[in-house]
């Protein structure tokens, strides 16, 4: 006579329901973001050795030029206003606003009191422009800058030169990696015992973190 052994029947219930939806969505949300693991595993490497003799290409930029523009007085009162006039008269929408405070200098060992600078940029990730201006001047001085692939690719890593829809992609990408990581560890453990938690590659990743970030962050 021949034994049939039966076969454990398969889990059913809220617990089945909710793996089985976390690994759609892991699977999904993998799909979205696994063209931008490529990309920012690729920079991120590249840019974790831009450092020291051994320091990996990181791209080339090349300056096309400086230009010397003649600023209106109702643009030389703001940050703001300079910005909307460069919008406005030369089609340049900066991105980046920064203000510096005046700084102290030394010349022939007396002091000379520097003034304070306004630094507005922007462009894209492959050709950027850069414009000087101290407040009061009647005039501004534009540096435009050309970036190889591998330089723009690494600005875009750092959010610059992308646009306001790099921006959202780029969220949405980090979103994705945020979840792919809950939702892996999540199914990972699903199942293991306290024990096999500890002695797993996940602990060990835990703990080389710690001794790491630790010494950093100090």
């Amino acid at each position: 006579m021949k034994t049939v052994l039966a076969r454990p029947a398969a889990r059913s219930g809220p617990s089945a329901s909710v793996y089985r939806w976390i690994r759609q969505v892991h699977l999904w949300i993998g799909a979205w973001g696994a063209l931008a693991a490529i990309l920012y595993g690729f920079t991120g490497l590249v840019m974790n050795h831009r450092f020291g003799d051994g320091a990996w290409p990181q791209g080339d930029s090349a300056e096309r030029g400086r230009v010397t523009l003649a600023v209106p007085a109702d643009a030389r009162d703001a940050p703001e206003a300079l910005a909307a006039w460069l919008a406005a008269e030369h089609g340049l929408a900066p991105q980046v606003i920064r203000t510096s405070k005046p700084e102290g200098g030394r010349v022939g060992g007396k002091a000379v009191d520097q003034p304070p600078r306004w630094t507005l940029g922007g462009g894209t990730a492959s050709r950027s422009w850069s414009l000087e201006y101290v407040p009061g001047n009647a005039t501004a001085e534009l540096k435009q800058t050309t970036h190889s692939p591998l330089a723009a690719l690494n600005r875009l890593h750092k959010g610059v030169g992308g646009g306001a829809v790099w921006i959202l992609l780029a969220d949405s990408f980090a979103i994705a990696m945020l979840l792919l990581g809950v939702s892996g560890i999540w199914m990972w453990a699903r199942g293991r015992t306290p024990r096999q938690m500890a002695l797993s590659v996940l602990a060990l990743s835990v703990l080389v973190l710690a001794a790491v970030l630790g010494p950093a962050l100090a």
